[in-house]
């Protein structure tokens, strides 16, 4: 079927919401917040596929490759959204995961719907960034016919690279380019087309469910903290003392101490304190088991016993 001829679910008319120009402010609100009420339905159908895609991706990185989100519109700010929060959430480097979206960076704070249509764009935006077979291509599209997206995912699979689709109609265009497809099917939308709406909500609870499991899977929190943030500023310095305050029972002044002799590595700091060991052993450890918290502190403990 032509692309352009596809039926999509997201174009289709509401018919809760056709009358919305007639309703009171109150009306239109909890019409609204009703049909976002059943974005987290549809993405819960997807973690089967949720799930294999973050397994696809914890062994790419672990086997040096990247993480790339590549959209247009919403869909690309919302991956671009995503890669930018991971370093300082997670101590990544800068391009372990990178988001690209069609039209650059000027397309981030203004509308340039044309340039989705460039399939051979995306081609050479990954070329750009010498993409190779351990990486992974995650393409997001509401609509999964977006040219740029296609095109994306295509190049991908030339280059061996993994491949991942988000998109919000089911049997979408972008599915059949992916080995993993989600398929969040949200609906038609409040305002018709507006994919902004449900379909972005449903794009976003997706990417934050990508990003955070995996870096759950590579070592990157300890309990339910996140142990490898950027203590970049004063306000992170302040959180990074209150984790390691709370996950060691120390004062915050000893928690700074700590942190201070650590560089502001939460990390070697929680090893320090909990193992009662010196920085130089609470790398050691923590190298032994792959940064993972948990596991440095009780190879620790077994050794000192």
């Amino acid at each position: 079927m032509d692309v352009k001829k596809r039926h999509l679910v997201t174009e289709e008319t509401n018919y809760s919401s056709q009358n919305i120009d007639e309703m009171n402010t109150e009306e239109i609100l909890t019409l609204i917040n009703e049909e976002d009420s059943s974005v987290a339905s549809a993405v819960k159908q997807q973690i089967p596929n949720i799930h294999k895609a973050v397994e696809l991706i914890v062994a790419s990185i672990k086997n040096g490759g990247r993480l790339f989100y590549v959209g247009a519109g919403t869909s690309g700010r919302l991956g671009v959204l995503d890669a930018s929060e991971c370093p300082p959430t997670y101590n990544t480097p800068p391009n372990l995961v990178k988001g690209l979206i069609a039209g650059g960076y000027y397309a981030l704070v203004h509308s340039l719907e044309g340039v989705e249509d460039n399939e051979n764009q995306a081609a050479e935006d990954l070329s750009d960034e010498e993409l190779c077979s351990e990486d992974v291509v995650v393409g997001i599209a509401a609509s999964g016919t977006t040219p740029y997206v296609i095109g994306a995912l295509k190049y991908a699979g030339l280059m061996d690279a993994s491949t991942v689709s988000i998109s919000c109609n089911p049997d979408s265009v972008i599915s059949s380019y992916a080995a993993v497809a989600i398929e969040t099917v949200t609906g038609p939308e409040v305002v018709t087309g507006s994919t902004r709406m449900k379909a972005g909500t449903a794009q976003k609870m997706v990417l934050n469910m990508l990003s955070t499991t995996t870096m759950v899977k590579l070592g990157k929190v300890y309990r339910n903290y996140m142990v490898d943030l950027q203590a970049s500023n004063e306000k992170l310095r302040r959180r990074a003392c209150r984790i390691l305050s709370e996950l060691s029972s120390v004062s915050e002044s000893v928690a700074h101490a700590t942190l201070l002799e650590s560089e502001w590595s939460i990390k070697e700091a929680l090893v320090m304190l909990k193992a009662n060991v010196s920085r130089t052993d609470s790398r050691k450890y923590l190298d032994e088991n792959d940064g993972f918290v948990a596991k440095a502190i009780h190879s620790a403990r077994q050794e000192v016993e």
